[in-house]
């Protein structure tokens, strides 16, 4: 007997539209949880497509080549949170400290409480053997990065609020210590807890309130 073809109904067609959209952002997702896992190298598209549950073709279809697919990745979990901080920056009616904690725990919530965090590593063991993704990687995280934090020590020097610094010795300052606490996540601290990565939140606001003040006692402090 004769089977007939399934038809569309209008709460099918709905359905398969939304599928069809939350698809880069799930092969997205599953391309940041291999390329951290097995590295740029060792990753091949069917270890994506078989995360995303779908076709090598498909995977193919959204990202012409893995080195366009790794670039995707990058920009949508570093550059894109850079941007918005930027744009944090350009708005925030408060102060330039609680402006630099804020900056700090977003970046901490959205990147290095993720699985977006393990990107720092991935690029620090790889880019030697890659080096176009040395002059990606510059131009869109660590010039944009540099420029966000120049711009918010410029606000608390302009404000009153912050002493002159050097600009870019005082950002390499700042950011140093974060991105070392995400390697530290992805290598060490996976082992073995300590106190940065059991309480990293803990962590991170003590080394802005060191940023913020020194270690030296303030006149009439002990």
């Amino acid at each position: 007997m004769p089977t007939s073809t399934p038809v569309a109904t209008p709460d099918t067609e709905p359905a398969r539209k939304r599928r069809k959209e939350a698809r880069p952002q799930e092969l997205l997702d599953a391309a940041l949880q291999v390329f951290v896992e097995k590295g740029f190298a060792a990753t091949k598209m069917e270890d994506v497509a078989n995360l995303a549950s779908v076709s090598k073709g498909t995977v193919y279809l959204y990202f012409p080549s893995k080195e366009e697919l790794l670039k995707a990745v990058i920009r949508h979990n570093l550059s894109l949170t850079i941007a918005q901080g930027g744009d944090l920056v350009a708005q925030f009616p408060g102060s330039t400290h609680e402006l630099l904690h804020l900056l700090a725990m977003t970046w901490w919530e959205r990147v290095g409480e993720t699985q977006a965090s393990g990107i720092f590593k991935l690029i620090i063991t790889e880019v030697r053997n890659f080096p176009e993704f040395a002059e990606f990687y510059a131009a869109e995280v660590i010039e944009p990065g540099r420029q966000l934090l120049k711009a918010l020590l410029q606000r608390g020097i302009a404000r009153g609020e912050f002493r002159a610094v050097p600009l870019d010795d005082t950002v390499h300052a700042l950011i140093f210590p974060m991105l070392m606490l995400c390697l530290h996540k992805h290598s060490v601290g996976a082992c073995s807890g300590d106190v940065a990565t059991q309480d990293p939140r803990a962590f991170i606001h003590n080394h802005i309130d060191l940023m913020l003040h020194g270690l030296c006692c303030q006149p009439g402090q002990h």
